[in-house]
């Protein structure tokens, strides 16, 4: 495997964050995986480590392939690692708060030159930039879930998103063999924007009575051929992170085809979260 001469942090070690500091390690790059909890970054390591044997087992990749993409990976605790970097991916809690104190952080402790990205879902990439003083490096990089799996990428622009910062970013991704989708930052993006309210109408189907969640998943499967059921995809998605999304949408558009559902929003009280918690529309062993 021929290393490539750029580091890369990733911020947030929970699964998209190990996602992507597996795929960034599998294509040669040094990654530092920063996360203030020890335990977070034990269980990413271990995460990275059953997917690669997997995929030796599969003939994917070979041992020595397996081993030098967990070199690759050094855990850290904090972000003083990052100040070298050539791109920081934020992945920590889809919160809007929280993404912005990661960006004012990076943004003091990075060198000018590095590009700061968000993995965030719906939150937009304009009002994370406005906490550095580098918005025209600043961008939006939303992989999808399970990362090492999915091909897209959708790549978001802010209003002062540099064509240099996008023809980088959108190079290092075709280098992860990824496929990079431009879309201008709206939120939602496209990906939730229309995914989203189509997993909040069938919260709402459930919530009405008009059918049983296995019901539900059972026409969108069979009759419109999707992979998995909207809800069974709420579940693996986690459902705190759909109501934050639906909550972002209804607040960015102001228009009640986004309100999330009253039963969704029960759920997520309740910490009925979905695979996460080992309870949501469905029951999953932990």
């Amino acid at each position: 495997m021929t290393r490539v001469p750029e580091v890369i942090g990733v911020v947030g070690a929970g699964t998209m964050g190990s996602g992507i500091a597996q795929v960034f390690a599998q294509k040669g790059w040094g990654v530092a995986l920063c996360d203030a909890a020890a335990a977070q970054l034990e269980k990413a390591l271990a995460a990275i480590r059953k997917n690669l044997n997997r995929d030796l087992e599969k003939n994917r990749i070979d041992p020595g392939q397996r081993d030098e993409t967990l070199r690759n990976i050094r855990p850290q605790s904090g972000l003083e690692a990052l100040k070298d970097a050539a791109l920081v991916v934020e992945a920590v809690t889809e919160d809007l708060a929280a993404k912005c104190h990661v960006f004012d952080q990076l943004d003091q402790i990075c060198g000018p030159g590095t590009i700061l990205a968000s993995n965030t879902s719906s939150i937009s990439i304009t009002r994370l930039a406005t906490k550095t003083r580098r918005a025209d490096r600043v961008i939006g990089m939303h992989f999808m879930n399970p990362v090492p799996v999915m091909k897209l990428v959708e790549i978001i622009r802010g209003e002062r998103t540099s064509p240099d910062t996008l023809a980088l970013v959108l190079g290092w991704v075709t280098r992860l063999d990824k496929v990079p989708v431009e879309v201008n930052d709206s939120p939602g993006f496209v990906s939730n924007r229309v995914l989203m309210p189509m997993i909040n109408e069938a919260i709402f189907c459930v919530f009405e009575g008009v059918a049983a969640p296995e019901a539900v998943d059972s026409v969108m499967k069979l009759g419109a051929n999707h992979p998995m059921g909207p809800l069974a995809l709420a579940d693996l998605i986690g459902l705190d992170v759909c109501l934050n999304i639906m909550e972002t949408l209804y607040e960015g558009f102001s228009d009640s085809k986004y309100r999330p559902c009253p039963l969704l929003r029960k759920m997520v009280t309740a910490g009925r979260l979905g695979r996460k918690s080992g309870e949501g529309f469905y029951q999953y062993s932990q």
